[in-house]
């Protein structure tokens, strides 16, 4: 498969088109397409080879340097559409990289105000560029976690989402090669982020607004006291197709002290 998509972005076309060719390789393109295919074996990931990666409905370009969505956080998108009940929901996306979280809930809930924060200025500049190619509107802020928001969202929010580092340390050296190309920001983190938001998040979620994560297999148990521990209730984990903890959502208590 990835032959077959290293070739089809060598020769700029899509698998019916390779299929329908008749004609050989140029020189040129046999030896791109051999560069490509050397990269590859040494591990370099086939999105950074591409530029590209499908996610939900949406083709993102990517670059090194910045961290490549996977098809499990599709999961995320899942339940953090299902916590959207009412009509011109605001939705914030905590890390979003590319902006695969964030513009795929703009792209399937065109009435959604959506905002989003990161911390790499590389990573805000890829996911603008994808917003505009995708003609999606959502605003981009750079900075820590929630800290970027305009302070009139504050008890506005109906969504808080988020794809955090989540690798232990100890635990990166069992990766994939082509995962630990992923920058090291944005791979490494535990349950640290998710403490994080927990504590966060209430005091710019609205009565009853929900806090969705996703976490590492073997995080939901802990992840699900975070949340307790924080004052949501609700809280559930999810799996993924694969049936492995994937997801953890809780909604903030209506009667809650926010400090």
């Amino acid at each position: 498969m990835s032959a077959e998509v290293l070739l089809a972005g060598v020769l700029g076309t899509d698998r019916a088109g390779l299929y329908a060719r008749s004609e050989g390789l140029t020189t040129a393109q046999a030896r791109a397409y051999g560069r490509a295919l050397c990269q590859r074996c040494t591990g370099v990931p086939l999105q950074h080879l591409t530029g590209r990666q499908a996610f939900r409905h949406l083709d993102l370009v990517v670059r090194p340097g910045v961290f490549v969505p996977r098809p499990e956080t599709e999961i995320l998108v899942d339940v953090a559409l299902e916590t959207l009940n009412g009509s011109r929901p605001v939705v914030v996306d905590v890390g979003t990289g590319t902006g695969a979280v964030a513009l795929a809930l703009k792209h399937e809930r065109p009435d959604a105000s959506v905002f989003a924060t990161e911390l790499s200025p590389e990573a805000v500049a890829v996911a603008g560029e994808n917003a505009a190619r995708l003609a999606l509107e959502v605003r981009f802020l750079s900075g820590d976690l929630l800290a970027p928001l305009p302070e009139e969202l504050r008890g506005r929010v109906d969504l808080v989402v988020s794809n955090p580092p989540y690798v232990a340390a100890e635990d990166l050296a069992s990766l994939p090669a082509e995962v630990r190309t992923d920058p090291k920001l944005e791979l490494l983190g535990g349950t640290t982020i998710h403490r994080r938001l927990a504590a966060e998040s209430p005091r710019w979620l609205r009565p009853g607004g929900a806090l969705v994560v996703e976490i590492a297999d073997t995080q939901g148990g802990e992840v699900r006291a975070i949340l307790v521990d924080g004052g949501f209730e609700g809280v559930r984990v999810v799996k993924d197709l694969a049936g492995r903890d994937r997801v953890v959502a809780g909604t903030i208590r209506v009667n809650r002290a926010v400090r």
